[in-house]
């Protein structure tokens, strides 16, 4: 093993760079690509078969493309997907001298049919995925929004087994995870803060989003490094044969995407933008305590893709997000998000396939407070950096091989607080934490009889903390706040202070009862070297990231789940089962009272522990119709067990919320009008109440029993409804659409915290007026809430 925690990165990097090669199984396929005869973007899921051997066809990956054996020729292609005309194609042995081309046109209905799935129709039945969704962005742009915008994660909310922080925050618990066990990538890269305004919106413009696939349960070999769930998001590629455009303007904010050919026919782009404009109003205040004042968002992403001939792509794409708040020039505080990726998809046969993957993402915030006596600086920057190449061997009609490696490097710089010149603060630096992660990956799929298909995969992840940096050493070798620091070892850059390594196994088997029923099994081990420690559940741009080192382990979790999944008239109708159970070794969470944002000694405030999970999720989901949308409900319970923590008993943390249901529906009434309705319930949230008060100095506070997370929020629940207007004349080079949104239809008043103290004169702010003699005092409890009836409008349009 020391030989591995020496010599493991460059060992590693060279198998990255310079695999051993696998021979592909050669074998006579027709190869090809469906496509979008409007948009020329790829049809991921359309069935492709011969005539006269249907139940011999494929299904097109997500970048439609399809290998297809070949029996004899010349013989009738044929190609289909839902909302679209189906395609007949005389193949001759002509046809194999390159890949073919097939587009697609949408199918002219009275009534145009939506359909809210991006997969073939009976995908959710006949493949091995459980726990997984596919989530169109078509879908997620129907979706009443908050103040009329769009929002990728507030759309996942809405699906069984996805708890949410609270009143319109984004934050995802996936199956009684965390929210920093979630991995949301855009083109291979992570995000690591998703939320713009604090939470209230996603970083993920919808018009610039090619897919969107959500894993909570059967997550893929090829993928690590997080223990609940994958959101793996692609950025779409541009059109290859004219210019077009989307965007729109909103209550709060407006967008613009454009894309088209780049330098030939063989090369595209994209870029889009978005901005809130709530700082342009602030300026037309005539009060200087408002008109000073300043808050934004915006965020830009570009992608640019290169056909280097009929077996090379080569694409790069670039996100960059930023916020800023900031109060009369005094007060300042922003966060941002740069995230860049290549990729480069090489078919190297017929039957083989290779895609490489590099990418950058870095996140940082500042806090400053201008004042001459404690004014401050105050800073931080995360960066993680990657590279992973994956080949996939087509070894037989019936048996996939997958395989590769992924490099990450970590580097968690040094938080500083920099007071002002004449400041009576003193300076505070903290030591950088770096990391280096190494995860080698192969996964079968193999169809074993007409009936039965299995999926085995083993990640082997390698992960070690090193320098630059300083490990602490104290007393029992215990660390604690009140054990005094015995010795602090100074570690050179890329000197090793602490390694872990596990194997992850994955396994899942499909079995087909009848052709449209079907059942599912799926085991999981994930490890997670990265966590964060933060006092609140919600997810703040300032929250501490820490990674696994001598005194805090790698999170360990196993999930076992189990689903049933039905289809009804042709596909039309959705219904699927699902149970699931989750363990968990090592997660964290803090002392009471802890302090983690400038201690150097981190650990000493974090206690580690275990969990588990377990729940049961319904769907019934309608595909196709002038109606569409989905039925969900799911029961789940989340705990956990930490010594030092709720007198060493096992308690729920905040996101357990044992009861949630969502209902989610599109009306089509014409090619104009449209119409839609959410509505969520979920139980409330799980808080720790005061039991009492007693007085310090003539102030009363609240007395806490230290068992934590005891009570609960009142039950949480609200519709969200809209309605939409567009131009549906095909022949118009413009074509706009108005969207009239109403958020919490009954203006329920849904509670986002409760503050406890004295009311002094019936003052809800817990103190009389100036001058005011106080003639009254109580104990009282007030209840914030954030939204009651909240209307929007909001123009789209395209060109």
């Amino acid at each position: 093993m020391s030989f591995l925690n020496r010599f493991f990165p460059l060992f590693f990097l060279m198998l990255i760079i310079f695999p051993m090669p696998v021979k592909a199984q050669e074998g006579v396929v027709l190869q090809g690509v469906v496509m979008d005869f409007a948009t020329n973007q790829s049809i991921p899921g359309a069935n492709v078969y011969w005539e006269t051997d249907p139940s011999s066809g494929v299904t097109t990956d997500l970048e439609g493309v399809f290998l297809l054996p070949i029996k004899e020729l010349p013989s009738k292609l044929v190609i289909s997907f839902v909302g679209f005309e189906q395609v007949q194609r005389q193949i001759q042995e002509r046809d194999l001298s390159k890949p073919i081309r097939i587009f697609l046109r949408v199918e002219e209905m009275d009534l145009q049919e939506v359909t809210v799935s991006s997969t073939r129709p009976d995908e959710n039945v006949k493949s091995l995925d459980l726990g997984k969704s596919v989530v169109p962005i078509e879908t997620i742009k129907n979706i009443p929004a908050l103040f009329g915008e769009v929002d990728l994660l507030r759309s996942l909310q809405l699906l069984p087994g996805v708890q949410t922080a609270g009143e319109g925050t984004t934050g995802l618990f996936v199956r009684g995870g965390s929210a920093d066990q979630n991995l949301l990538q855009i083109d291979g890269a992570p995000v690591y803060n998703p939320s713009h305004f604090f939470g209230f919106f996603s970083v993920f413009n919808p018009d610039a989003l090619n897919s969107v696939d959500f894993y909570k349960g059967n997550i893929p070999a090829n993928y690590g490094g997080r223990v609940s769930s994958l959101i793996d998001i692609s950025l779409k590629e541009g059109n290859y044969d004219k210019l077009h455009g989307e965007g729109g303007i909103g209550t709060i904010s407006s967008r613009l995407t454009v894309d088209g050919p780049l330098l030939s026919e063989n090369s595209s782009f994209v870029l889009s933008a978005r901005r809130t404009y709530a700082d342009v109003f602030l300026r037309l205040s005539s009060d200087p305590n408002i008109n000073s004042n300043d808050l934004y968002f915006y965020d830009l992403s570009g992608k640019m893709t290169f056909k280097l001939g009929e077996k090379d792509k080569l694409s790069f794409s670039s996100y960059y997000g930023s916020d800023f708040l900031g109060l009369s020039g005094q007060f300042g505080f922003g966060w941002s998000n740069w995230v860049n990726s290549a990729t480069w998809n090489r078919n190297i046969s017929d039957r083989a396939f290779f895609d490489l993957n590099v990418y950058h993402s870095r996140y940082n915030y500042k806090v400053g407070f201008d004042d001459p006596d404690s004014g401050f600086e105050w800073g931080n920057t995360i960066g993680e950096t990657g590279i992973k190449s994956e080949w996939t061997n087509l070894l037989s009609d019936k048996t996939i091989l997958k395989w590769g490696s992924m490099l990450q490097f970590y580097h968690f710089a040094s938080i500083d607080l920099d007071p002002s010149p004449n400041s009576a603060i003193q300076p505070i630096a903290t030591n950088p934490r770096n990391g280096m992660q190494f995860n080698p990956f192969l996964t079968v799929s193999q169809e074993l009889t007409e009936n039965l298909s299995l999926e085995a995969g083993l990640r082997w992840s390698l992960y070690q903390q090193h320098g630059l940096g300083v490990d602490y050493r104290y007393e029992n070798d215990i660390p604690n706040p009140t054990n005094e620091i015995t010795d602090s070892i100074a570690f050179n850059r890329f000197e090793r202070i602490k390694a872990y390594q596990g194997l992850e196994p994955r396994l899942a088997f499909r079995y087909l009862l009848r052709d449209d029923f079907s059942i599912k099994i799926a085991a999981n081990r994930g490890f997670q070297y990265l966590q964060v420690a933060s006092n609140s559940s919600a997810g703040l741009p300032i929250d501490r990231w820490i990674l696994a080192g001598t005194y805090i382990p790698p999170v360990r979790g196993d999930q076992f789940s189990i689903g049933f999944f039905k289809n009804l008239k042709e596909n039309v109708w959705e219904f699927s089962l699902e149970g699931y159970y989750k363990d968990m070794k090592n997660v964290i969470d803090l002392r009471q009272g802890a302090t983690v944002l400038f201690t150097d000694n981190v650990e000493t405030e974090i206690l580690s522990g275990d969990g588990y999970a377990y729940g049961v999720e319904f769907l019934v989901k309608k595909n196709v119709g002038k109606t569409t949308g989905w039925l969900s409900y799911a029961y789940s319970r989340t705990w956990r067990r930490i010594e030092g923590i709720s007198f060493d008993n096992w308690y729920n943390p905040r996101f357990d919320r044992p009861h949630d249901l969502n209902l989610v529906l599109n009306h089509q009434f014409n090619k104009r009008w449209s119409a839609n309705l959410t509505f969520v319930y979920t139980t409330g949230q799980a808080v720790t109440f005061p039991a009492g008060s007693y007085v310090v100095d003539s102030q009363r506070l609240p007395l806490f029993t230290g068992e934590r997370n005891a009570d609960r929020f009142p039950d949480y629940h609200r519709m969200d409804a809209s309605v939409t207007w567009k131009n549906a004349d095909q022949g118009k080079k413009w074509r706009g659409s108005w969207n009239f949104s109403i958020y919490n239809l009954y203006g329920r008043k849904n509670p986002f915290s409760y503050q406890f103290g004295e009311i002094f004169n019936d003052n809800i702010n817990f103190s009389p007026a100036p001058n005011d003699p106080i003639t009254s005092r109580r104990p009282g409890t007030v209840m914030t809430y954030l939204f009651t009836f909240l209307p929007s409008i909001t123009y789209n349009f395209n060109f």
